[in-house]
C-alpha cells in the first residue's frame, strides 16, 4: 500500500505564481539558469540554482552556493514571496502541452515506502549529484523540487481527481513555451481523506523522474532520525515532495546522444564497423525514428538510418532489447569506446524536447562528431523493469512536460 499525505505547502501567492514557477534546475546548466532568471528577482531559480547570485567562479557544488539558497528561500518567506498555507491540503497540478494532459496529485509521500520497496525505481543513482542533493535538501530545509511518481491508473482515484478539478483553480497560467499550468488547493477534509484511501490500495508507486531527489530524501531522513533522539517517524522529515500523475496521461520523449569524437577511427571504418550490427541506410534529411530498434546517426553533415540487426540483441532479454541498450551495446561501446556512460565526458545526452536540430547544432558546431536520435522507451517498458526490480540505461527516458518549481514547497519543520 502507498503512503501518502497531505502538507502545509510553502507556496506564492496567485499574482506571484507566474513569475516563481521555474523549470526543474537539472534541465539547464548555470549560464541558462541565470538567462532565464535574470530581471526576475522572484523566480524560483534563486532557490533551486542559487550559484546565480553568485560570482560566476564560485564551484556550484561548494558551501557558499548552499547557504545562499537557505538565505534565498528565506528572503522569499519573509518577503511575502512564498507563503505558507495554514493547514495540510492535497494540490491538484495540470499540464497541457498541445494534446498532452497530464493531471496529477500533489503530496508528501513516505521515505519508508521508498525504502521498503513500494516505491519502484529504474535508474542508478550518480553519487556525486546525490551528494549535491542531500546537501541542497539539508540546507534548504525542505523538499524544494517535487519527485514525479508515476502508477497504474485506477478508476476511483481518476474519478476523485474529476471532483477535485471541477472547482475554481487556484494558479492557471501558460508559460513561454506554451505549456499551461494550473493548480487546484483541495481543502474538504472528506475528499483528502478519500484520496488518502484510494492511494492506500495502490500496490506500487514508480519513479518517472527523480530518482536523486528521492535518494536525497532518503538520505536526509536518515541523518535527521539519527540526530533526534526522540524520533517517532511522525516528523515532517519523514516525508517528501511529490506529484503522482496517472500512467496513461505521462509522455515520454527519447533521450538522444551525442559523442565528442570517433574514437580515433575514419569514416569508413566506423560505417564498416557499424554495419556488423546495423543496416544502414543514407538519407537525405534529418530523421526521428518512428520505432522500436531503429535509429538516426548524423555526422559529416549526413544522416543515416540504422536498423538494428535481429542477431545483435536478445528480444527475451527485457532490458537487453532497450532501444538504449541495443545503440550502447552494439555501438557506443564497442565502437565509440563508450564504456561507462554514466561518467564517460566525451558523451552528451540530449532531451527530446530541444529537438533533431539540437543534434546538428552540436555536430556542425564541430563540439562533437557524431550524434544518435533514439526512439522513445514506453511507459510499460519503464514499469515492467521497475516490477523486475531491474535497471534501465542511464538517460533513457525523457519526461515532458517538465514539472515546474516553486509553485509548491514542502518544508521539513
Amino acid at each position: 500500500m502507498a503512503i501518502i499525505k497531505p502538507f502545509r505547502a510553502l507556496r506564492p501567492p496567485v499574482h506571484l505564481a507566474e513569475k516563481v514557477a521555474a523549470l526543474p534546475y537539472d534541465v539547464m546548466n548555470t549560464e541558462e539558469a541565470r538567462e532565464m532568471a535574470a530581471g526576475n528577482p522572484a523566480s524560483f531559480l534563486r532557490v533551486s540554482r542559487p550559484e546565480i547570485d553568485l560570482s560566476a567562479e564560485t564551484d556550484i557544488h561548494s558551501e557558499p552556493v548552499y547557504v545562499k539558497g537557505r538565505e534565498n528561500l528565506q528572503e522569499f518567506v519573509q518577503g511575502g514571496t512564498l507563503v505558507q498555507d495554514d493547514e495540510e491540503y492535497y494540490y491538484v497540478y495540470r499540464q497541457v502541452m498541445g494534446n498532452v494532459v497530464q493531471t496529477g496529485l500533489v503530496v508528501c509521500s513516505g521515505v519508508d515506502d521508498y525504502q521498503n520497496g513500494i516505491v519502484k525505481k529504474h535508474e542508478l543513482t550518480r553519487a556525486d549529484k546525490e551528494e549535491d542533493r542531500v546537501r541542497h535538501i539539508d540546507y534548504l530545509d525542505a523538499n524544494d523540487e517535487p519527485v514525479f511518481y508515476t502508477f497504474r491508473h485506477n478508476a476511483d482515484i481518476a474519478a476523485l481527481m474529476d471532483g477535485a478539478t471541477s472547482a475554481a483553480p487556484e494558479y492557471d497560467f501558460t508559460t513561454p513555451d506554451g505549456v499551461s499550468h494550473t493548480l487546484w488547493v483541495i481543502r474538504d477534509r472528506q475528499s483528502i481523506a478519500a484520496l488518502t484511501r484510494a492511494f492506500a490500495s495502490i500496490p506500487y508507486l514508480y519513479v518517472a523522474d527523480g530518482h536523486h531527489r528521492s535518494a536525497a530524501a532518503s538520505r536526509v531522513r536518515d541523518l535527521r532520525m539519527e540526530s533526534n533522539p526522540s524520533h517517532s517517524g511522525r516528523e515532517e522529515y519523514n516525508y517528501f515532495l511529490t506529484v503522482i500523475f496517472p500512467d496513461n496521461e505521462l509522455n515520454i520523449m527519447p533521450y538522444n546522444r551525442a559523442v565528442r569524437d570517433l574514437n580515433g577511427h575514419t569514416l569508413a571504418e566506423l560505417m564498416t564497423l557499424v554495419s556488423r550490427n546495423f543496416e544502414i541506410t543514407p538519407l537525405s534529411s534529418s530523421f526521428e525514428p518512428g520505432q522500436r530498434h531503429c535509429f538516426g546517426m548524423y555526422l559529416d553533415g549526413k544522416w543515416y538510418e540504422l536498423t538494428a540487426r535481429e542477431e545483435s540483441f536478445d528480444a527475451d532479454d527485457a532490458v537487453g532489447c532497450l532501444d538504449v541498450s541495443i545503440l550502447q551495446n552494439n555501438l557506443l561501446s564497442p565502437v565509440l569506446g563508450i564504456r561507462n556512460p554514466r561518467t564517460d565526458q566525451r558523451i552528451h545526452f540530449v532531451g527530446g524536447i530541444r529537438g533533431i536540430g539540437e543534434l546538428e547544432r552540436l555536430v556542425d558546431g564541430g563540439e562533437y562528431q557524431i550524434a544518435f536520435s533514439l526512439y522513445h522507451t514506453t511507459i510499460d517498458e519503464l514499469m515492467a523493469l521497475a516490477d523486475q526490480d531491474k535497471i534501465m540505461p542511464p538517460k533513457s527516458t525523457w519526461f515532458e512536460p517538465k514539472l515546474r518549481s516553486g509553485l509548491f514547497v514542502h518544508l521539513l519543520k
